[in-house]
């Protein structure tokens, strides 16, 4: 597997971002047109591109869903590890100021500057993108979805 750092660990899976929403944008994209075309000429043939355009939206509620709901559960998995990483290093808890996002970025550092980047982040509110940009020696995640 290649060495992962910031301008790698962004993580695409083409046949969910790209095929699946791009199946769906078809769908609602093609059933808006004929609803509308249908609605210019005649107020009879409705039915069957409004029930297109309930179907179209409501796939990509669970598709968007789907994708959060996981998001929000490896986040909950990710906070509990870097808590019990930093408890581990100093004896205490992570900062409670630390923005969930922090805490994201906060798990590619290693073990050495975890701790310092950490009471950085707090310090100067450091933004998810310059935390990781800060990382020097950079912990791999490749479970992250």
């Amino acid at each position: 597997m290649e060495e992962q750092n910031y301008k790698n660990h962004s993580r695409l899976v083409p046949m969910f971002h790209y095929v699946a929403f791009g199946f769906i944008t078809l769908v609602i994209g093609g059933s808006i047109i004929k609803f509308y075309k249908s609605y210019t000429t005649s107020l009879y043939g409705l039915l069957t591109p409004a029930l297109f355009l309930l179907i179209g939206v409501t796939l990509l509620l669970l598709a968007w869903y789907s994708r959060v709901f996981a998001l929000k559960a490896q986040d909950r998995a990710i906070r509990a590890e870097e808590n019990l990483r930093y408890f581990v290093i100093t004896g205490k808890l992570l900062d409670s100021k630390l923005t969930m996002a922090q805490i994201i970025a906060l798990r590619f550092a290693s073990d050495n500057e975890f701790v310092e980047l950490a009471r950085k982040a707090v310090a100067e509110n450091m933004k998810q993108a310059d935390i990781k940009k800060a990382v020097q020696n950079w912990k791999a995640d490749h479970n992250r979805v």
